[in-house]
């Protein structure tokens, strides 16, 4: 029994020691075949393989919806063409491959495989293509072409339209009146964004034009409202290539305008987007007052309407069957016929209560309320009334020796005739000397 004990230990240890023996000897690499295994395909996987290369910009370039709400994500990097520049066949060993960068056949020859000559230029010309994604640097506007503000492209010129049947729009500018993002909650899609935007189109020359466009992308619904606009042109005539025809008042819903024509020289004094309007027209002087509502939309329509119900003095004399008369100050009111109808009302067929003050006619029975200007602050100093009563003696007396000039002649009374020593007093003309005979 004993003996059986014993055999059976021993052949325990020998089998220990065996197995202890192939691990070494495992480890060591003894027992390995020469013959190369096939590579695991899992040993030279990680997520830069696993992904394409769309995700992995994404990982890089995307910010989410509520960052974006924020304002975050605006210095985030571009996507980089790393592919520009690349040609297949041509890397650091260029080599011409039949049927990917080279013809199979060349003529009756067939093209085989072979080794180009070296290009050491290949690495500069690939970086130089590739560091135009990599740069930061963007493009900066000047301040005059960003707008009206920095939170909108509201103000901004895009150039003219596109040409349509191969006819361009020359000395056409077209601008951005207004730009409003928009999001709807639907049911089906969720939440859904758009974007409105009105442009205004001229030649500075009497054609302008304007359209609002309501789309998804930004740049095409800017493209769409230009080209619209361009499509859509009225003519305004002007006074004298500078002005509007006359003074008016227009209204669309709330927004009121009042419009004045103004001398060359005085501007644009209105709001933003009717000074807009006007540089497209070409109106180069005009002063506008903006009254209740502010809506873009309605100052626009508001604006145009005015325009479009603008008469020719002609056609003003011609409906009122009178006489146009001008009254200007630079011509001491003296009177002008400006436009004359075919057949003039007399005196007996104007009505009683007609409105015949031409401005009071054009504004419809509306005037604009002006405020008085303020006295100027020494009128109320002691000092002004010792002024005032130093200057009473002098008063007057430039403007009464233009009328006596004017009436009598010369600088003298009323009086003259019956009285010729009311006369101002010279000096005496000394006598010229007869000339010598010759």
């Amino acid at each position: 029994m004993a003996s059986r004990i014993i055999r059976i230990c021993g052949l325990i240890s020998n089998s220990v020691k065996t197995n202890n023996i192939k691990s070494h000897v495992s480890a060591v690499g003894l027992l390995k075949t020469n013959i190369p295994l096939v590579q695991s395909a899992r040993e030279n996987t990680n997520f830069f393989n696993k992904k394409p290369a769309s995700l992995l910009w994404k990982s890089v370039t995307s910010v989410s919806n509520a960052g974006k709400r924020r304002g975050r994500g605006k210095a985030l990097p571009r996507i980089k063409n790393l592919n520009k520049g690349q040609r297949i066949g041509i890397g650091k060993v260029g080599m011409v491959f039949p049927g990917l960068n080279a013809p199979v056949y060349k003529g009756s020859i067939k093209v085989t495989r072979e080794r180009l000559p070296d290009d050491p230029e290949r690495e500069k010309k690939l970086i130089e293509a590739q560091s135009q994604y990599s740069s930061k640097k963007r493009y900066k506007l000047h301040a005059l072409e960003r707008g009206w503000t920095s939170s909108s492209i509201a103000g901004r010129k895009i150039g003219p339209p596109d040409p349509i049947d191969d006819e361009p729009f020359e000395g056409f500018e077209s601008c951005i009146l207004s730009f409003k993002n928009a999001t709807t909650m639907t049911s089906h899609f969720g939440r859904s964004k758009k974007c409105r935007t009105t442009v205004v189109t001229g030649n500075g020359n009497g054609l302008v034009g304007f359209s609002s466009v309501t789309g998804n992308d930004v740049k095409t619904v800017i493209k769409r409202a230009k080209n619209r606009a361009g499509q859509r042109l009225c003519y305004f005539e002007r006074y004298n290539d500078h002005t509007v025809l006359h003074d008016f008042y227009t209204q669309f819903h709330k927004t009121k305008i009042f419009v004045s024509q103004k001398p060359k020289g005085y501007g644009i004094k209105a709001h933003r987007v009717i000074r807009a309007i006007c540089e497209a027209v070409g109106i180069k002087d005009v002063y506008a007052k903006v009254e209740g509502s502010l809506n873009i939309q309605y100052i626009i329509k508001a604006f145009f309407i005015g325009l479009l119900r603008q008469k020719t003095y002609q056609q003003l004399a011609d409906e009122k069957q009178l006489h146009l008369v001008e009254l200007k100050q630079e011509r001491d009111y003296f009177p002008k016929v400006i436009a004359s109808p075919e057949t003039p009302r007399t005196e007996s067929d104007i009505k009683k209560g007609e409105i015949l003050n031409f401005k009071e006619y054009i504004m419809d029975g509306r005037m604009v309320l002006k405020k008085k200007p303020l006295p100027p602050f020494y009128t109320k100093l002691p000092s002004y009334q010792i002024h005032l009563r130093k200057m009473e003696r002098k008063r007057d007396h430039d403007n009464v020796r233009i009328r006596l000039r004017a009436e009598y002649g010369d600088i003298c009374s009323f009086l003259v005739e019956k009285y010729p020593e009311a006369r101002i007093l010279r000096w005496k003309k000394q006598k010229e000397e007869p000339a010598d005979e010759a």
